[in-house]
């Protein structure tokens, strides 16, 4: 795990403060009728306007600016003409680098009036990102993050996904170390203060295997639920201080 400096801090919280801001804005426009590459279109837009630039864009051949996931699609959904329809959920995931920093969030939107089963399923995950941030201690491992997410949405009667989580961030988009989404108290990489993580469990309705498709000309795979069932998604990048953990990506 990498620690920054209090000036590098300093640089980080802009790129998240910008990434919350994009992420609140292009969720805004998120409704029937309109498609995942407009949203995409609509965050380029704004994190230029803010003078920062999207991660994604490039990144290992990613073709787009946001990753926009809707229903069965876990995470690294690539925008494109797909129409959002009344009832939908849709996590929107942006990156941006300010000053050679990184922040990254994500947040579930729904269209329209959804469900109580996927209302449910986004609350899950919503209060299972809560739950790991909470882990977070000074001299703490990522496995008292992975056990608080795993403990909370399994007794919920959900199931986190493993093959995918957060991981360390800063001048690089994904740094050591992995942070899952289940694991053991005490065990796994030790948390240092100075360090950030982003905490991102992703949350399907049931345990059946997860699909990684290709995504054209990238290194970057797209993951879905291979029976179909949905999946909801959380994420804050978080700062690890003496006192606890500190969310940087609120706008």
């Amino acid at each position: 795990m990498t620690t920054k400096t209090a000036e590098e801090i300093r640089i980080m919280e802009r790129a998240c403060k910008m990434a919350a801001q994009a992420l609140a804005h292009t969720g805004k426009f998120v409704k029937a009728g309109i498609t995942t590459n407009e949203l995409d279109q609509i965050a380029n837009d704004f994190i230029l306007s803010l003078g920062g630039k999207s991660a994604c864009i490039g990144y290992h051949g990613y073709p787009k600016a946001i990753c926009t996931s809707v229903n069965e699609v876990i995470c690294h959904g690539v925008p494109n003409e797909r129409i959002l329809q009344e009832g939908d959920i849709i996590n929107i995931d942006v990156t941006v680098i300010k000053d050679g920093f990184h922040g990254d969030t994500s947040s579930m939107f729904k269209v329209g009036k959804v469900s109580d089963k996927a209302q449910l399923l986004c609350d899950v995950a919503f209060e299972a990102m809560h739950k790991g941030i909470q882990a977070i201690t000074p001299n703490g491992t990522v496995g008292d993050i992975g056990f608080a997410i795993e403990k909370f949405v399994r007794n919920k009667g959900y199931y986190a996904v493993k093959e995918i989580g957060g991981h360390g961030i800063g001048r690089i988009f994904h740094e050591e170390p992995f942070v899952p989404s289940f694991g053991k108290k005490g065990k796994g990489a030790q948390l240092k203060v100075g360090g950030t993580i982003t905490v991102e469990p992703m949350v399907n309705e049931t345990n059946a295997p997860i699909d990684e498709l290709e995504i054209p000309n990238s290194e970057i795979g797209l993951y879905e639920t291979s029976d179909g069932t949905w999946s909801a998604q959380y994420e804050h990048t978080v700062l690890i201080t003496s006192e606890g953990p500190r969310i940087l990506t609120l706008p």
